[in-house]
């Protein structure tokens, strides 16, 4: 069973999802560690609730980038972790880490990549004043939301919707369709060719 660690810097919405999800004997994987760079972040209390191991600490309490993530690397691989998840995690991952799990780190952004990149992914959309937005789950490499999509889904944006409900809207899709992605991941059906990625056995 693969070894997963969340990182998450807020409230853990996602990370709820997860646990839910691990909990029905659904994910095919184990959630053993929680990391914020935050220590106020609701998700650690989440992860704490559900007994699950937590760690944080901030990059402005070490002396250098490279230190902050040779710490995160080290617990990481303390913890023989398979697959790193990120929750709303609002640090880029530095290289050296990005290297270490690549194929092997995901990511949830509020929007259909390659559009509406960066932290305000929803509001960005909404303001543009696009007609479909969506949720993307993906691969994590070096850039900014930038790495192979796994899954995508729509999201219609009506005449009637205001931030508030796209969010809404946003939030039910991501919580269904990350656990599904981790799933899969979980169960060795990703494959990575280039930029694509196949689903395999996706019916099963």
């Amino acid at each position: 069973m693969k070894r997963i660690a969340v990182f998450a810097s807020g409230f853990g919405s996602n990370l709820q999802a997860l646990i839910d999800y691990e909990a029905g004997g659904n994910l095919n994987g184990s959630i053993v560690l929680v990391f914020s760079d935050n220590g106020k972040a609701y998700a650690l209390k989440r992860a704490e609730k559900y007994g699950i191991k937590t760690m944080h600490f901030c990059i402005r309490d070490f002396k250098s980038r490279v230190e902050f993530d040779s710490r995160i690397l080290k617990s990481l691989k303390s913890e023989n972790i398979d697959l790193v998840v990120l929750a709303g995690y609002m640090l880029l991952l530095g290289g050296k880490i990005v290297s270490e799990y690549r194929g092997r780190i995901l990511n949830i952004h509020p929007a259909l990549l390659p559009s509406f990149k960066g932290t305000e992914g929803i509001r960005d959309a909404f303001e543009y004043g696009v007609k479909v937005t969506g949720v993307t789950v993906h691969f994590v490499d070096e850039g900014l939301d930038s790495g192979p999509i796994i899954l995508q889904e729509t999201v219609t944006i009506a005449e009637t919707d205001n931030l508030e409900t796209l969010e809404k809207k946003i939030h039910e899709v991501e919580h269904r369709i990350y656990p599904l992605a981790v799933k899969y991941f979980c169960e060795d059906r990703l494959k990575i060719t280039g930029r694509k990625v196949s689903i395999l056995n996706i019916y099963k």
